[in-house]
């Protein structure tokens, strides 16, 4: 149990990182979701194709590789430094999982019945303003759950951070393994329980949004 409890405490030294990771890439994910999400809906095509290979491009490859390149791939090739490597876990995961989820985005908005739409025609609502007041209202509600699934999934894509050397909860339990290899099972044993004490809230969301996408929309 002491044991245990030295181990929590070694490791809550990468918890802000962890965190902090989570919370930034979590805001920046969502606003590439809407973003690309909503770019695809629209006649342009030359807009609906960049968005597009965006999301299959990151949709394609390992976040991994995704990381890999933008730490040490982009300064090198084209001279562009992001920043620390803080902002380069951020931007990789967070441009990793935007894509994934204007999918998300994208397929809630088409799902909105078409007479909603053909209503607020008959309304003299602008383009912008049909989305603004009624399809992305009802479509939110169908992407809630999602949401909260992928939410959970940025939380466990921030562990690939510490291969970048960021001091995240992972980087402190590799540490204490290397320097206590007898206790190297308990050791990723609490980096477990800390993922998943973390995740518990959002688990939480996930099932309220489920809750409140079961009220439907028009359709």
């Amino acid at each position: 149990m002491d044991s245990a409890l030295n181990i929590l405490s070694y490791l809550s030294q990468g918890l802000w990182t962890t965190v902090s990771i989570f919370l930034a890439a979590t805001f920046f994910s969502f606003v590439m979701a809407f973003f690309a999400g909503l770019c695809r809906v629209v006649k342009n095509p030359l807009v609906r194709g960049v968005t597009t290979a965006y999301v299959e491009i990151f949709r394609g490859t390992s976040l991994i590789v995704q990381l890999f390149w933008l730490y040490y791939a982009v300064p090198m090739l084209f001279g562009i430094n992001l920043g620390s490597n803080w902002w380069v876990g951020v931007i990789a995961i967070a441009l990793n999982y935007g894509a994934y989820m204007s999918e998300v985005v994208r397929s809630s908005v088409l799902s909105v019945d078409e007479g909603q739409t053909e209503a607020a025609i008959a309304l003299n609502l602008s383009r912008v303003q049909r989305m603004r007041h009624v399809i992305l209202p009802q479509a939110l509600r169908l992407m809630l759950p999602e949401f909260g699934n992928y939410m959970i999934q940025i939380l466990k894509g921030t562990a690939l951070v510490s291969l970048i050397g960021l001091t995240d909860i992972l980087y402190y339990g590799d540490i204490y393994r290397s320097t206590n290899l007898d206790e190297g099972p308990l050791a990723y044993l609490m980096v477990l329980i800390m993922y998943f004490i973390i995740a518990l809230p959002l688990i939480w969301l996930s099932k309220k949004g489920e809750k409140i996408s079961k009220k439907g929309v028009a359709g």
